[in-house]
């Protein structure tokens, strides 16, 4: 049977968050955050740092190891207007690590602020890296528009800079500002270059926190280990499009951005070893776990196919028949996840590749059925949001229950807030 998720209102998603419940900077030690532990129907309250106690012994956890990049970028017109530069996605290169490796010149897809103050002509910024001047132009390449991703939210900006010595990540390290979520409501400060980055963030990219992280210090990490359960790392890139608000009736409107994800061959392994279950720790781990059933369903269809082709996009998930387990029915037959990625697995090993990296635009709503995923560590996400829509599909209508809880409990709610332990 299929599901008609498109169809979902979204104003059935909604709840009253108070200002209050929003907090605007992390608690000092990040593990003494709340934790809500919602098993089963049955909601308790504890410590983060108690979270290893609650996990099972043997279980495998899947971490996003993003780091959020300075991604804000101002510079002034002539006439004083100022011009923000949101960097969104690389253009050429369109591979992250060779963008941020770029010596002298590079391009990028990026959301502009006060566009109407700049139609045409270069802007420029003059600075210093180690002693060295530096001067950085960015231009709006018209020719460009066709090619421009997101929605048409984006457009193509091209950025120079004399010196050859100097990479683009060294530049960003010096004039970008960490792009903190817009509802806190304030400027970027200093403490959130080290407090909006998760302990093991390590592959940049991301111009938002996978916020579910935040609350991970060294200790809990040893006392995950102690206890037993295994850690993956996977790499998936937030886009600024995890803040966009759902702004149509239904959610058949809402256009989901496409997000760049790296998994390991290493990490397929560790799936198949465990069942291909795990323990995601964010949404975003959530969506590139349950991508890749997707993906390797693309391969059980047609094998020829390239990385870019296994790209997941929005509604793919509902566009299957699927038996009663949840099983998309591939060639008259149950396909199950194990050959998912089993078919991965292959794919990597044909095209003598280290690592997946593609994309995914998933959206998960009510209706879908979840692979891989078996229990899930976030924050609380704000009303109306793609996100409440995933955690919905996760628990059911007990998220209300949850957020109930949650709201009269004192529990702190979005990026800098709390926790919980979502078991279905």
């Amino acid at each position: 049977m299929k599901t008609d998720a498109k169809h979902i209102r979204i104003a059935d998603f909604d709840y009253p968050l108070p200002d209050e419940k929003i907090p605007k900077f992390p608690l000092k030690k990040r593990d003494s955050s709340k934790l809500l532990i919602y098993q089963k129907g049955k909601i308790t309250a504890d410590g983060f740092a108690s979270l290893p106690a609650y996990l099972p012994q043997g279980a495998l956890m899947v971490f996003n190891n993003t780091k959020v990049i300075q991604a804000r970028m101002l510079f002034h017109k002539a006439t004083g207007a100022l011009i923000e530069i949101f960097l969104m996605e690389p253009a050429q290169p369109t591979d992250y690590e060779l963008m941020f490796q770029t010596n002298g010149t590079c391009a990028w897809y990026c959301m502009v602020g006060n566009l109407k103050k700049w139609k045409e002509g270069v802007l420029t910024r003059s600075f210093e890296i180690k002693g060295e001047a530096v001067e950085l132009s960015v231009s709006l390449n018209r020719e460009k528009e066709d090619e421009v991703k997101a929605g048409g939210t984006n457009h193509w900006i091209d950025f120079r800079w004399n010196n050859e010595k100097v990479s683009f990540a060294e530049i960003l390290d010096v004039i970008g500002q960490l792009p903190i979520p817009p509802y806190l409501n304030r400027e970027t400060e200093e403490s959130d270059k080290t407090t909006y980055q998760t302990v093991y963030s390590k592959i940049k990219g991301s111009v938002a926190a996978p916020t579910a992280g935040l609350h991970f210090t060294p200790e809990v990490l040893a006392a995950i280990n102690a206890a037993g359960i295994e850690r993956e790392e996977l790499t998936l890139h937030v886009g600024a499009g995890t803040f966009k608000p759902v702004k149509s009736e239904e959610i058949e409107g809402h256009n989901m951005h496409t997000e760049y994800i790296v998994v390991r061959k290493e990490t397929l392994h560790q799936l198949l070893h465990h069942n291909c279950q795990a323990i995601a720790v964010g949404t975003t781990s959530v969506r590139t776990l349950e991508s890749l059933y997707y993906m390797g369903a693309k391969l059980e269809v047609e094998k020829n196919l390239t990385e870019a082709d296994l790209h997941v996009k929005q509604w793919e998930p509902y566009d299957y028949e699927y038996n009663n387990e949840g099983l998309a029915i591939i060639k008259g037959e149950p396909f199950t996840t194990q050959k998912a990625i089993e078919n991965l697995l292959t794919f990597l090993e044909q095209n003598h590749l280290p690592a997946l990296h593609t994309g995914t635009q998933i959206i998960i709503a009510p209706g879908f059925r979840y692979k891989i995923v078996q229990m899930l560590v976030t924050n609380f996400h704000q009303p109306q949001s793609t996100l409440l829509l995933l955690v919905s599909a996760f628990i059911g209508e007990d998220w209300r229950k949850v957020y109930d809880y949650a709201l009269n409990h004192n529990f702190r709610f979005l990026s800098y807030g709390d926790s919980s332990l979502l078991i279905p």
